[in-house]
């Protein structure tokens, strides 16, 4: 594809950030920064990805078993409240620990208090965050950047007259810490998580934080400052420029999370990284420094924007209306909340979405939690967790379909790690084989129930969920030794859980039992609100789909006959999806009365999206159903949240339906979005970027049935575009042009050997090497690295 653009990709802003959600992210995967853009004195604030509290330790619950056959009369008796109680009495655990932040850079700048000519930026074709201003002297120019390459953060200083930097640098953190001096030209940040932080969900309640000597990750933050012209010395646990033409900061930290998780494992390595020499913070951060202090600020920045621009290039989209391109974010935003048309700023939208998973999942990270990388509270929304009965896997929605395949790795880490965990959990709880993980998960990789109440917290199918994301992985990327070595493993783990927590329902089929739809409730006999059933249609659709992609991945590889006639025999038992009286799909085994009509999960139209299972093909039925499902839920208040508008969109997108998807998008950047574009919960949350744009994709493309839908959920909106780079399932990579809402052509690149279906409107011709074109048969024999064009 051409990467000379003609239009940019930049979130703009005419003044500084005034609060946190207002600065703009940069991120490597384990370094993340939020810039805010003063003049007078600037902000940036850094994360860490193994900045958690907390320490490993056991927190699974020894009782929960001896509870678990009384819970599961209850329900067979109807009883749903009581068997309820007995849950949330006696089945649940403790709450998982917190993201935390690391720390603050401060530059104090003087002169710079009353400025004209200020411009912010980020530019997610760079991955630079850039700031200018003018005083009366001249213009001062901020560039900052975060280095995958180097593994630094990178803050470049200029003014325009020699000499006219006179800064102040200070580092500070909200955890608990010390700074010291290294030398005149260094910082350390020393610091120490708390060993507990207490849920609030909302606020910052510092009694909540507990410190124990010798338990919290230790930390360190590292500062060295180079100048170009004038003088630096320390003073006062600050460094004092003076007089200086340019000025080069260079960031580092690191923790001692793998000494602390290699310490915990006595009997083998925790992971294969762990084999390897673990160093200290403070060594980690000085060899970063010391190997990026040796590079001019130029290479830096080019090794920087080579790297990002070799991934974030990989696509691009048009959909015209760039007459608003140079204008502020915020003000854009305002006009578009106003009813303005600005397409260029919902392709802005879905490229942030692809920008900010590059920024806080990389391949050896962390993967990206509740919000990515960024977080300014010691005690975050929801702990920052990753909340595994959607919102983690929403994060990841995009990551295979917006060509960032290689960036779904530290989800499959994380399973990984997790099975583990899970299945100590799935013994001890359950008395179950294989591994069990339910809705919150942190650094630790916690598999219990969490404290609280069982709609959210008793829920035993969060691996069951993530499994998918290893099919998928296969699925866009078939690569027969990632199956054979990674994804069918940890599948069959999550399989053989389900094999033993399905239990005879009343009719004879298999259900789970005790069951729950996330965090949603029905009504009782008796005018209660409850959670706790049998056989939800969330529970059925994903232990189906699980059970079919082992069944799919064990003839592939050609394995284990008796676990697939177990598996076979099984999928025969299982209770189906039901449609309820009104034409809804039923999201109980019974069609109980809701408790939340507008409720913003929608868990039982999983297998519509992400799952596939409801189609126009297969289950018109079901899809119907599914439609009015949809219908009554939005119009009883359901998609009031960022990430279940973005769920909408997806959901629309599959019943291709692409003026109600559009209507999503939309109410997206209408109303739950930040003046950054951070997803807005409220509060932030990132799972509603990446779901945002996913569910733009699969409005252009998509691929769950064998095929390669073209265009099938286009709305009017979009009359003319273009997209390049979009993948699909076998391995495909994607570019279309069309006008006036019909495909002029599209350029389908194939990855491996195999048979290609297209699927679209109205008839398709491949073009041939001869100049002449042949009406697409159901299936073309395609080869790797050959790219086919198709028109109309």
């Amino acid at each position: 594809m051409d990467n000379n653009r003609h239009h940019p990709w930049k979130l703009k802003y005419g003044q500084p950030a005034a609060v946190w959600e207002e600065a703009l992210p940069l991120g490597n995967g384990n370094l993340g920064a939020m810039v805010f853009g003063g003049t007078a004195k600037e902000q940036i604030q850094w994360n860490e990805d193994t900045l958690w509290s907390g320490f490993p330790r056991d927190t699974n619950n020894y009782e929960a078993l001896r509870y678990l056959k009384k819970v599961r009369e209850l329900v067979s008796s109807g009883k749903y409240g009581e068997a309820e109680d007995v849950v949330n009495a006696h089945m649940l655990g403790v709450n998982a620990q917190a993201y935390m932040p690391l720390g603050d850079l401060y530059l104090t700048q003087a002169d710079a208090e009353n400025c004209t000519a200020y411009e912010r930026e980020l530019d997610l074709d760079s991955g630079i965050a850039r700031v200018t201003y003018q005083n009366g002297q001249g213009t001062f120019t901020r560039e900052v950047f975060i280095s995958a390459p180097d593994k630094v953060g990178v803050v470049h200083l200029t003014s325009e007259v020699p000499g006219g930097l006179h800064l102040e640098l200070a580092l500070s953190s909200q955890l608990k810490h010390t700074v010291s001096s290294e030398s005149e030209q260094q910082l350390v940040l020393h610091g120490r998580c708390p060993s507990h932080i207490a849920d609030n969900y909302h606020q910052d309640h510092p009694a909540a934080v507990r410190y124990e000597d010798g338990l919290g990750i230790a930390f360190e933050l590292h500062l060295q400052a180079q100048v170009t012209g004038g003088s630096i010395h320390h003073s006062d646990g600050k460094l004092v420029i003076s007089g200086a033409d340019r000025v080069l900061l260079l960031l580092a930290a690191g923790t001692d999370y793998e000494e602390v998780r290699s310490r915990a494992s006595h009997k083998k390595a925790v992971a294969a990284q762990d084999s390897a020499v673990i160093v200290s913070p403070a060594e980690l951060c000085a060899s970063r420094l010391t190997a990026a202090a040796g590079k001019s600020y130029e290479e830096l920045r080019r090794r920087h924007t080579a790297d990002h621009q070799a991934v974030f290039r990989r696509m691009d989209l048009d959909l015209g209306g760039h007459e608003a391109d140079n204008l502020p974010t915020d003000e854009r935003l305002a006009a578009y909340k106003n009813g303005q048309e600005d397409p260029a700023l919902e392709a802005l939208l879905f490229q942030y979405g692809r920008y900010l998973l590059m920024g806080s999942s990389r391949a050896g990270t962390q993967a990206a939690n509740l919000q990515g990388i960024w977080n300014n509270h010691v005690q975050p929304p929801w702990n920052s967790n990753y909340t595994t009965n959607i919102n983690t896997q929403m994060n990841y929605w995009l990551a295979e379909v917006c060509n960032l395949s290689e960036f779904h790795e530290p989800l499959i880490d994380l399973i990984k790690e997790l099975s583990e965990t899970g299945a100590r959990t799935a013994a001890i709880h359950y008395g179950a084989r294989g591994w069990v993980a339910h809705h919150n998960v942190d650094l630790w990789k916690a598999s219990n129930p969490s404290g609280g109440d069982a709609s959210w917290a008793f829920w035993p199918m969060g691996g069951v969920w993530l499994s998918r994301h290893l099919w998928e992985h296969y699925e866009f990327t078939p690569d027969a030794a990632y199956l054979e070595e990674t994804a069918y493993p940890l599948m069959k783990g999550a399989a053989l859980f389900c094999l033993d927590w399905l239990v005879e329902g009343p009719d004879g089929q298999l259900v789970t039992n005790p069951s729950t739809s996330p965090e949603n409730r029905f009504v009782t006999e008796d005018g209660r609100p409850c959670s706790i059933s049998m056989g939800s249609a969330m529970d059925m659709s994903l232990i189906n789909e699980l059970m079919q992609h082992c069944l799919q991945a064990a003839r592939i590889l050609g394995v284990d006959p008796e676990f697939q006639a177990e598996l076979e025999k099984t999928l025969s038992r299982l209770s189906p999806l039901k449609i309820a009286e009104d034409g809804r799909l039923q999201e109980w085994i019974y069609d109980f009365t809701e408790s939340e009509p507008g409720h913003r999960h929608v868990s039982h139209l999983y297998s519509l999206y992400p799952g596939n299972r409801i189609n126009k093909r297969d289950t018109p039925e079901l899809l119907e159903a599914s439609r009015l499902s949809l219908q009554k839920r939005i119009a009883s208040g359901g998609g009031h949240t960022g990430w279940s508008c973005a769920w909408l969109i997806n959901l629309y997108a599959r019943l291709e339906d692409g003026e109600s998807a559009y209507g999503f998008v939309r109410t997206l950047l209408t109303r739950s979005v930040y003046p950054n574009l951070f997803d807005a919960h409220p509060p932030f949350q990132i799972d509603g970027n990446f779901g945002a744009a996913a569910g733009i994709a699969e409005m252009l493309l998509q691929s769950h049935l064998g095929e390669l839908t073209l265009l099938p959920a286009l709305p009017g909106a979009w009359k003319n575009g273009r997209i390049s780079g979009l993948k699909a399932r076998g391995g495909y990579v994607v570019d279309m042009d069309w006008q006036d809402g019909m495909l002029v052509s599209a350029r389908i690149t194939a990855k491996y050997d195999g048979m290609l279906r297209l699927s679209y409107a109205q008839e398709l011709k491949l073009q041939l090497p001869d100049g002449s074109a042949q009406v697409v048969e159901p299936a073309i024999e395609v080869k790797a690295g050959v790219t086919y064009l198709v028109t109309i």
